[in-house]
């Protein structure tokens, strides 16, 4: 894609007309990160402790795992260029699986960020090094000053982001358009604009923007998730009235499949607590529920809220809970 050709240059209300100068070059880095290996007795010391100090990253891998492979080098090398802003904790799960089943982990490799003793972001699959330098800098902070490109763009991807959560659609695809007449295939900014259209009301548009991407941005994580999302839209508009499901629960609050309609509805209105709830409200009735489909919708939901989303956090404890207790 061309930035003269950017098919996603155009605002929701007329013509966008962002463009942005991000620097002149990267600015170099030294020194080295802590990266170590845990277990699962030395989780909490390793990654909940340490976590209160600095932000501490949790790579989850398997040695069978292809893109594992291909992104715990990458990963390396990002740390020890990070001049000690965080620390990389990596953590084999055939050996050690249950923290990885605590968090609702399905897929690796998966990397989650712990600040203060909690998980508050993470990423997916083997995501390229631009993006892994993005998501240590929102971490830790920029390494470079004035006149860094992937500082200056990470900013706005940040800002744009807050804009879309906000409620201001136009804003917000006014970044990410900046950001993509600079850097045609940034995924992240690709992802943005894509969510804005969802949020201005144009699935339609949103997976035309989507669709015939190359190989690298298509099994790009965030575009996946968006791609997810755009499906569960559709599916939402099958299952019928969100009022009539409710009073049919009322009636009966056994009826499992209808309370895994209501919580489809209710993820795609953006009421993630209340979705999450009712899924959950089925594990703890019946487990055996459409062969624990429940959990498995829980986890779809979870790939494409994200893993900082407030909802997300709550309802791992929550499915914690449920497994575990």
């Amino acid at each position: 894609m061309s930035g003269s050709n950017n098919p996603y240059n155009a605002s929701f209300g007329g013509q966008m007309s962002a463009s942005a100068s991000f620097g002149a070059a990267p600015v170099a880095s030294g020194g080295a990160s802590p990266i170590k290996d845990t277990t699962t007795a030395n989780f909490a010391k390793d990654v909940i402790e340490e976590s209160r100090n600095q932000p501490v990253l949790v790579d989850f891998w398997a040695p069978w795992c292809g893109p594992c492979k291909q992104l715990t080098p990458v990963l390396e090398k990002v740390i020890n260029e990070a001049n000690g802003r965080v620390k990389l904790v990596k953590m084999n799960i055939d050996d050690h699986p249950s923290v990885a089943g605590q968090l609702g982990i399905q897929s690796i490799p998966a990397v989650i960020a712990f600040v203060d003793g909690r998980p508050a972001d993470g990423f997916m699959g083997a995501v390229p090094e631009s993006q892994v330098r993005e998501f240590i800098d929102r971490l830790g902070g920029p390494a470079g000053g004035e006149g860094d490109p992937a500082a200056e763009i990470a900013a706005v991807l940040e800002e744009a982001a807050g804009l879309l959560a906000g409620g201001d659609i136009n804003g917000a695809a006014e970044l990410f358009g900046a950001v993509l007449q600079a850097d045609p295939e940034n995924a992240k900014a690709l992802a943005g604009m894509a969510e804005c259209m969802i949020a201005a009301g144009q699935s339609q548009r949103a997976r035309e923007a989507l669709t015939d991407l190359p190989e690298t941005l298509a099994n790009d994580a965030g575009i996946q998730a968006v791609v997810k999302k755009l499906d569960q839209i559709e599916e939402a508009r099958k299952l019928g009235d969100p009022v009539a499901l409710e009073q049919e629960l009322a009636a009966n609050p056994d009826n499992h499949e209808q309370r895994v309609k209501l919580a489809k509805i209710r993820n795609v209105e953006g009421k993630h607590d209340e979705a999450a709830e009712h899924l959950l409200t089925v594990m703890r009735r019946d487990r055996a529920f459409d062969d624990d489909g429940a959990r498995r919708q829980l986890l779809e939901f979870f790939e494409v809220w994200g893993p900082k989303d407030p909802a997300t956090i709550a309802a791992r404890r929550k499915l914690s809970s449920i497994l575990f207790s």
